[in-house]
C-alpha cells in the first residue's frame, strides 16, 4: 500500500498504488435540484453505448429515486454497512476507506451484486420517504416527507477501486484525461472489479465474459464535446469540463467554481476513498442528516450557498450556462448581466442573459386600431 493524498477526505490515506495525478481530469457537475428523473439521459446513454448482446441489463447512466431507489438494488446501503456510519472532525474523515478497511489478502473491501439486484432499475421510482395524506401542504425546507433524483454515471476516480482491485491490470487511468477504462483484451472476468467499485458502475457481460463500464463518451471528448448524458439532457442539470489539482484553483473554470470556490457541488460518498469525479448540487428539501451521509460535511455551506442564488450573479450565470452548448466550456465569464462560456483558446462559445428581458405592450394598439386582451 501507498500513501495518497486525498483532498475530498482532508487527509493521506492507503492505495494499492502510488496514483499519479493525470495531466488534466474530467469531471462533472449534477443539479439535483433540477432533476425530473425523465431519464432522457439514460436512454441517450443506452441507445449509444449499450444496446448489444450481453449488455440488455446495463445502463452506465441511470436516474433513482432517493431514499428507496436503487440501481443494482441496495448499493449503498450496502457501501454504507461495509464502512459504518461517516465520521469527521474538521472536515477531515476519521473513518476507514474501502482500501483501509480490507479484509486480510485483498486490495478492496466490495461486495458482488447478483443477477437479481441489477433486475430492478426502477425500484423505488417516486416513492417519499413516508405517507402523504390528501390535501398535504408542505411549506417549509427541508421537507418532512420528501423525495429526491440522482443521477449517476461512472465517477472516473482519481483512486479507482475497480482499477485498484483488477488481477489483470486491465483497467487503467488514461493521462491526458483522467477517463478510467477496461482493456478487454487483457480482462478474464474475474469480476474482481464489479465488487470492487463502492458505486456499482463497473458492469459483467454475460456474453462475452468481460467486464464493461461508461467511457465518458471519450470520442466526444477528444473533439472537445460534452458527453452524450450531459448534452442530451432536457433538464439542463449537467454540466462537464476540467477540474484542477487539488492545491490549484481556477476560479474562470465552470468546476473548479462550484466545486473549490462556491463549494456548493460536492462528491457522492467521499468516505469511501475514490475521490469521485462528479459533483453534485445537494437537493435543499431533503433532510441535512441524510445528505450528510451521502455527500460530506460541507453539505449544509452548499445548500445554503444555493438558496442565495439570486443574489449571486456569478453562480447564477454560471449556472445559466449548463446545457447551453455542447461544446466544453474551459472558462466562464459573468459581465453586465450576460454569462459567456468560452472554448480552451478563449473563444466564445455561448453567452446567455442571466435575467430574461420583459415587455410590456400598450394595451390599444395604436398602429393596428385593436386592442389587446389577456387570453392566458
Amino acid at each position: 500500500m501507498a500513501d495518497v493524498f486525498n483532498w475530498q477526505l482532508g487527509r493521506d490515506m492507503q492505495y494499492p498504488y502510488q496514483a499519479e495525478r493525470p495531466a488534466r481530469q474530467i469531471a462533472w457537475i449534477f443539479d439535483t435540484n433540477k432533476c425530473i428523473a425523465c431519464q432522457t439521459c439514460t436512454v441517450a446513454c443506452k441507445s449509444t453505448w449499450t444496446s448489444g448482446t450481453g449488455q440488455e441489463y446495463m445502463l452506465w447512466n441511470n436516474v433513482e429515486t432517493k431514499p428507496f431507489g436503487f440501481f443494482p438494488t441496495g448499493w449503498d446501503v450496502e457501501l454504507l454497512n461495509l464502512l459504518g456510519p461517516a465520521k469527521w472532525e474538521g472536515g477531515v474523515s476519521t473513518g476507514n476507506t474501502v482500501f483501509e478497511s480490507a479484509p486480510a489478502g485483498e486490495r478492496v473491501n466490495g461486495w458482488l451484486p447478483t443477477s437479481e439486484h441489477w433486475a430492478h432499475p426502477n425500484i423505488g421510482e417516486d416513492e417519499p420517504s413516508g405517507p402523504v395524506e390528501r390535501g398535504t401542504y408542505i411549506d417549509k425546507l427541508p421537507h418532512d416527507t420528501w423525495f429526491s433524483y440522482l443521477a449517476r454515471i461512472c465517477n472516473h476516480c482519481t483512486y479507482p477501486a475497480c482499477l485498484a482491485a483488477c488481477p489483470r491490470q486491465a483497467i487503467y487511468k488514461r493521462p491526458e484525461d483522467g477517463i478510467v477504462l477496461v482493456d478487454q483484451e487483457r480482462c478474464r472476468g474475474y469480476q474482481e472489479c464489479v465488487a470492487a467499485c463502492p458505486y456499482k458502475k463497473v458492469m459483467f457481460n454475460n456474453e462475452s465474459r468481460v467486464s464493461e463500464k461508461c467511457i465518458a463518451c471519450f470520442p466526444k471528448i477528444e473533439q472537445g464535446i460534452q458527453p452524450q448524458c450531459v448534452t442530451s439532457c432536457i433538464g439542463r442539470i449537467r454540466i462537464a469540463s476540467f477540474i484542477s489539482a487539488p492545491e490549484t484553483v481556477n476560479p474562470q473554470s465552470p468546476i473548479d467554481f462550484l466545486v473549490k470556490v462556491r463549494k456548493v457541488a460536492l462528491p457522492l460518498y467521499p468516505q469511501a476513498g475514490t475521490e469521485p469525479n462528479v459533483y453534485y448540487i445537494p437537493p435543499i428539501h431533503a433532510p441535512r442528516e441524510y445528505l450528510r451521509q451521502m455527500f460530506g460535511p460541507n453539505v449544509d455551506e452548499a445548500v445554503e450557498t444555493y438558496q442565495q442564488i439570486a443574489a449571486d450573479d456569478e453562480l447564477l450565470g454560471l449556472m445559466m450556462l449548463f446545457g447551453s452548448t455542447e461544446r466544453i466550456m474551459h472558462s466562464f465569464a459573468v459581465k453586465d448581466g450576460i454569462a459567456t462560456g468560452y472554448d480552451e483558446d478563449g473563444t466564445e462559445l455561448v453567452s446567455v442573459p442571466l435575467r430574461e428581458p420583459t415587455f410590456i405592450r400598450e394595451y390599444f394598439d395604436e398602429v393596428h386600431n385593436t386592442y389587446r386582451q389577456n387570453i392566458t
